[in-house]
């Protein structure tokens, strides 16, 4: 069970990294231009908050593991973090 677990939160982790860029543009996006009209206010991006949520309880379940499982249990933490990382960066965004 705990080696399913493991291979899950491995298998969610690597999939964020393969979904999003990891460096940033050599050069950033021009400003918009703002609105005369105030914008309706930014999507509230639930899939988003909700896939953090669950990146942070796979984290935690990984902190209190007993088992260290040759070093990756570090390297998975490691990946949630930078997933989390890139998921707090693409809510900025709409």
């Amino acid at each position: 069970m705990k080696k399913l677990l493991f291979t899950l939160v491995v298998l969610v982790a690597l999939s964020f990294f393969l979904a999003f860029p990891i460096t940033s543009p050599a050069v950033p996006p021009a400003p918009k231009p703002q609105p005369a009209v105030p914008a309706a206010a930014p999507a509230e991006h639930p899939e988003i908050r909700e896939a953090i949520a669950s990146l942070r309880r796979a984290r935690e379940h990984l902190n209190r593991a007993a088992h260290d499982y040759q070093g990756h249990r570090a390297d998975a933490i490691r990946a949630i973090d930078e997933a989390i990382n890139q998921l707090q960066i693409c809510m900025r965004y709409e």
